[in-house]
């Protein structure tokens, strides 16, 4: 098992999370929702960090998906949502790896942190909307998309800042 790698910011990842996502002015006047797909926006970005507001309909899901070797954290402003992670999913050996999933809730005013090599889907399956701030670290450059079959972890695709969203 490789070592923890060291995230290279100076700046508090969950705390920023969860400041903004428990102070409603900083986010109600821009948040959307959009019935035939996720909708997101970026709500600040600095030389250390982005942070992107996210909102999700009932039955919404990210798929499954890493972060392009950036790290982050998601904080949950208002409802609920499930995260399921791809446990250990071997960084560079990603595609083909046996899949092992753990699975959590989150609330509002809960955080979850994770490093540049997290694999997940998160999903509204609840009956209430819900809206999320995430915060990157470095910005987004890239992500992949996968899906499991048969245990196992496939590419599906890659994603680029500025070209794909």
């Amino acid at each position: 098992m490789s070592a923890p790698v060291r995230l290279r910011t100076s700046v508090d990842l969950t705390a920023v999370a969860r400041s903004i996502a428990a102070d409603p002015e900083q986010w109600l006047p821009f948040v959307r929702f959009d019935a035939e797909e996720r909708w997101y926006t970026r709500l600040a970005f600095t030389d250390e960090y982005e942070v992107w507001l996210l909102s999700w309909l009932p039955g919404q899901r990210t798929g499954i998906h890493d972060h392009g070797g950036s790290a982050g954290v998601f904080a949950v402003a208002d409802g609920t949502l499930r995260e399921i992670v791809v446990e250990d999913p071997r960084p560079g050996l990603l595609d083909g790896a046996t899949a092992a999933l753990s699975t959590a809730v989150y609330a509002a005013g809960e955080a979850r942190a994770f490093g540049p090599h997290h694999v997940h889907e998160v999903v509204n399956d609840s009956d209430r909307r819900a809206v999320t701030v995430h915060v990157y670290a470095p910005a987004l450059s890239s992500m992949h998309r996968y899906r499991l079959e048969d245990d196992v972890l496939r590419l599906t695709s890659s994603e680029r800042a500025g070209a794909d969203w």
